[in-house]
């Protein structure tokens, strides 16, 4: 297990992070990274072992105090439990990271209505209402940091899954939005849009890797040097790379970033924005 390693000071020390999706991969990998910068947490995801697993790893890392909330935030009242309980643990909330996520690969004419709208509950309303119920106490302290984690997909759609990518690019919308309403009181809102990451979600038995390339119809192997090819990298990104990115935008160093959506896809989003 690899672990981001600090370059300079965030000034997160003591401040109070929400992570949401943070029982593994690039939450997993947050988590981690706001812990080697002695940050408080409030961990969020279905999978309680997981969650807990994670929440050891972040104590042994440094993180002062590390709690857990095993929740669906696609239920209309997550949110709300969500920043309650960080209000009731640590008096306060400084930092939310958006990043509860997942999709399959699904051709457009088969994706159904109920998989339009579980994507649409789990990529806008879920994030939207956590920041709608975050921003307005970080604003009360004048200080805030919100990152919500989008996806290449977002800025370049593919017909892998279109419900995926269409909401992904609604989060950066709302993102920005609530960047314009807050930035004002210091509360920084930003996102983060990863490409294809060696992890589980892509790596794991019967992962994207698989299933994309059951649908190209080619072997695993060719799929992954297809989809390495691309990025002038050269190869995946990784869940720690994509942690730092973040750490980073949640830290006192990004004084100045706010509304920005970060491509940290290895250059396959060619663009300059």
């Amino acid at each position: 297990m690899g672990q981001s390693a600090s370059i300079m000071e965030l000034g997160l020390h003591g401040r109070a992070c929400v992570v949401t999706g943070a029982s593994g991969g690039i939450g997993g990998a947050t988590a981690r990274a706001l812990a080697t910068e002695r940050a408080s947490l409030l961990l969020v995801g279905r999978r309680i072992e997981a969650l807990g697993e994670v929440a050891a790893q972040a104590s042994r890392l440094g993180s002062p105090q590390v709690e857990t909330v095993a929740v669906d935030l696609t239920t209309p009242g997550a949110a709300v439990t969500v920043v309650d309980t960080c209000l009731d643990v640590f008096s306060r909330i400084d930092v939310l990271v958006n990043n509860a996520g997942g999709t399959t690969v699904r051709r457009w004419d088969d994706l159904t209505d109920a998989e339009w709208q579980e994507q649409w509950e789990l990529n806008v309303m879920a994030p939207m209402r956590l920041m709608r119920a975050a921003a307005p106490e970080m604003a009360r302290r004048g200080w805030g940091r919100i990152v919500n984690v989008s996806s290449s997909a977002a800025k370049r759609p593919s017909g892998m899954n279109m419900a995926y990518a269409a909401t992904k690019a609604a989060m950066l919308s709302l993102s920005r939005s609530f960047a314009d309403l807050f930035a004002s009181d210091g509360v920084l809102v930003n996102a983060v849009t990863p490409g294809p990451i060696a992890g589980d979600a892509w790596l794991s038995d019967g992962g994207l890797a698989d299933q994309r390339a059951a649908a190209a119809g080619v072997s695993r192997d060719e799929l992954l040097a297809r989809v390495a090819s691309r990025t002038p990298r050269g190869r995946l990104g990784t869940n720690e790379e994509i942690a730092a990115v973040i750490a980073f935008l949640c830290s006192q160093a990004a004084a100045n970033v706010a509304g920005a959506a970060w491509s940290a896809d290895g250059g396959a989003f060619a663009a300059i924005i």
